[in-house]
């Protein structure tokens, strides 16, 4: 019964060893706990909070650049379907103006076939009616290619302009301003906004004074 007796103490005593040891274990735990808070504390230092923010200020410049780049390339895209547009209705428009440029030539031959009739024979009724029939065709003439945006361009009586006519000539003529045009060898034509091909044309000039010097001699 005594060994009963010392067995139970023995138990008593490492049952409190036992419940000793976690305790001290518990506390060794929350000891380590605020070490890892201090250590953590530490690491938040003001230095580091400094890195932060710069860090922080760095991802939002890359974030603007990158905001400023997608804005230049989308507004590079715009730019560019812009001109294919451009270029597509340009092509449309323009594609044709060589084939006008070439259609001018019977036009004029036509204009000079007019012109060369003999006045005295244009009153006879043969020349009437051919007359007649040349200017039905000039007019036709005339019709198609203002229906294709080309017009003649109005040049007689107007001041000369070296974006629509070509001067071949200058005459003097004191009935009208200097730089008016007062003959048109060539008729010229625009194509929608376009040059086609220019007027060839007279300029009027002042003519020049006269010596009276040697009258007087």
């Amino acid at each position: 019964m005594q060994d009963n007796k010392e067995n139970k103490n023995s138990t008593l005593e490492d049952e409190g060893d036992f419940a000793d040891s976690t305790k001290d274990n518990q506390e060794e735990q929350k000891e380590n706990k605020l070490e890892d808070k201090e250590i953590a504390s530490e690491n938040q230092s003001p230095e580091n909070n400094d890195n932060d923010i710069n860090e922080i200020e760095k991802l939002s410049e890359e974030l603007e650049k990158l905001k400023e780049e997608k804005l230049r390339l989308l507004a590079e895209m715009e730019n560019l379907r812009k001109r294919s547009e451009k270029e597509k209705l340009d092509s449309i428009r323009y594609g044709s103006m060589n084939l006008a440029r070439d259609i001018l030539s019977p036009g004029d031959n036509l204009s000079r076939a007019l012109e060369a009739i003999p006045e005295d024979e244009k009153s006879s009724e043969k020349f009437k009616n051919l007359k007649d029939g040349l200017n039905m065709v000039q007019k036709e003439f005339s019709t198609i290619l203002s229906k294709h945006g080309v017009n003649k361009i109005e040049a007689i009586n107007t001041k000369f302009d070296h974006n629509l006519h070509q001067a071949m000539v200058e005459l003097e003529d004191d009935t009208v301003d200097e730089g008016t045009i007062v003959q048109e060898m060539q008729s010229g034509y625009t194509m929608h906004d376009r040059l086609l091909r220019p007027s060839m044309v007279a300029v009027s000039k002042k003519p020049a004074k006269k010596d009276n010097s040697k009258k007087n001699d």
